[in-house]
């Protein structure tokens, strides 16, 4: 049985999803307690990882 799986290109892909996960966590956040003041660099950054997502090899 050959166990040499290569979970290397996973990587990339899980990261940027977790991280995605927790910037829209952040924005629902934001719109709780409407502090509108950290909202566009939050924006900026899902914008950002999206971009490099679309960008990973599938």
């Amino acid at each position: 049985m050959d166990m040499s799986l290569d979970f290397q290109p996973v990587y990339p892909r899980h990261d940027l999803m977790v991280e995605i996960g927790e910037v829209e966590m952040a924005l629902d956040d934001l719109s709780d307690i409407f502090d509108a003041s950290a909202e566009p660099d939050l924006q900026a950054r899902m914008e950002s990882l999206l971009e490099a997502l679309d960008h990973l090899a599938v």
